[in-house]
């Protein structure tokens, strides 16, 4: 585990790249005539006083090149199938750049709209025609939307505001727990006994998440002043999220799979123990390094995407891996059926009931709000899917604490038999009482 985490840390601070509503770049001619217009940038702005204001560094050199950014609102796919000359004929707004700095304002909307950005020039469309060795313009692009105030100031884009104060509240959620609750979990860690090893990587998760939020937090207290942000904040967010996903997929595999590959040598009566079989210690590997390796190709197959909008997965890479969550959910639901179908205590039932839930509610809140949040408009999308699934996954979380931790279920169910306690962590050849 220690070793695919190091090797995702380093993939990702090595491939981490800054984006946001301050993108500075070049102007190539090469790139415009091959994309029939360069791609600069895409933002969705919303109501009034929106505002793009663009700064060259060599404002006679882009005179000369007739350079010009085009403005497209609710960009489709119908372009691409037009001609140079009516691809760039189609754009709402057309600057010609000729100053150090230009500022467009855009017109008052009724309901949040995105629009892309391209950069053309006397050369996009004159296939026929030879490119000079001119150097590239060099330049800056901020994107505004209206502050609360009425002033274009805010660099969040439509589908992005509003994340910023939903990490400070949980943030400061965490906080409250933590100050809590953090008295009772250590005790019980230092207490040992047959939940310690769960209660261990429930506690390493949630410190993952933790470190997730407050990442993604100072991302975004920075990207609201400067519209960048602070991107090596950004990937190592997304990186301690693919952390907690992982070591909690392994925790669930071990102990549902560890009893159904040996249970043709375990009683009945001792199901979901921590097996450390090399079967069951495979599967439990194989099915963390298939979930992280998505994780990476999700990660990196949007070129386009913020750091911020990591649980808006729309990719093949992320349809394969909510595929992966659900067949991990039924696959553990099949165990867990066989398990309850053949346990005698209620008391074992409602356990094992309990555990499931905890379990169902973290594999499947993500495909359930991705296939949900089709009904929401599309500046609302990114941010239903990503608060819901960190808040279905924290909910998850606190329903498994309660099973391991509360007093009236743990204790009643210890005092069976040490033995053949549910999720008890001991070897089978260590068969001693806590």
């Amino acid at each position: 585990m220690r070793r695919l985490a190091a090797a995702l840390l380093a993939v990702l601070l090595l491939g981490s790249g800054a984006s946001g509503k301050t993108v500075s770049g070049l102007f190539k001619s090469e790139a415009a005539r091959q994309q029939k217009g360069q791609f600069i940038s895409k933002f969705m702005y919303q109501g009034d006083d929106g505002l793009l204001v663009c700064r060259l560094d060599n404002p006679s050199l882009a005179a000369e090149k007739e350079s010009r950014l085009l403005l497209y609102q609710d960009m489709d796919s119908d372009l691409d199938n037009l001609s140079c000359w009516e691809r760039l004929g189609k754009a709402q707004f057309s600057i010609s750049l000729s100053q150090a700095e230009h500022n467009q304002s855009i017109p008052r909307l009724s309901a949040p709209t995105p629009w892309q950005l391209l950069y053309a020039d006397r050369y996009t469309c004159q296939e026929s025609s030879v490119i000079p060795s001119h150097a590239d313009l060099a330049f800056t692009v901020l994107l505004f939307n209206a502050d609360s105030a009425g002033n274009p100031l805010e660099h969040f884009s439509a589908e992005e505001a509003g994340l910023h104060s939903f990490y400070f509240l949980l943030l400061l959620a965490y906080f409250i727990a933590c100050c809590i609750y953090i008295q009772p979990l250590y005790q019980a860690l230092m207490k040992g006994g047959p939940m310690h090893t769960v209660l261990q990587v429930l506690t390493t998760v949630l410190a993952f998440q933790g470190c997730s939020a407050l990442c993604n937090y100072i991302h975004l207290a920075r990207y609201s002043r400067d519209g960048t942000g602070v991107p090596l904040m950004g990937s190592l967010a997304e990186f301690w999220d693919m952390v907690s996903q992982v070591s909690m997929l392994y925790m669930l595999l071990s102990l549902c799979m560890g009893w159904t590959l040996s249970r043709g040598r375990k009683p009945q009566s001792r199901p979901l123990q921590w097996e450390r079989s090399p079967a069951s210690t495979a599967v439990a590997v194989g099915g963390v390094i298939v979930q992280g390796v998505l994780l990476l190709w999700e990660q990196y197959s949007e070129s386009e995407r913020e750091h911020h909008s990591y649980h808006a997965q729309q990719s093949l890479a992320g349809l394969l891996l909510m595929a992966l969550r659900v067949g991990l959910a039924l696959l553990l639901a099949s165990i867990l059926f066989q398990i309850i179908s053949t346990e005698r205590s209620s008391l074992k039932r409602d356990f094992y009931l309990s555990f499931a839930k905890g379990c169902f509610l973290w594999f499947l809140c993500h495909p359930v709000l991705v296939l949900t949040s089709a009904i929401f408009n599309e500046h609302q999308r990114e941010k239903v899917v990503t608060i819901g699934v960190i808040l279905c996954q924290s909910i998850s979380m606190v329903v498994l604490y309660q099973l391991f931790l509360s007093r009236s279920l743990y204790w009643e169910v210890s005092s069976l038999s040490s033995v053949s306690l549910p999720l008890t962590m001991s070897r089978t050849n260590h068969r001693g009482r806590y």
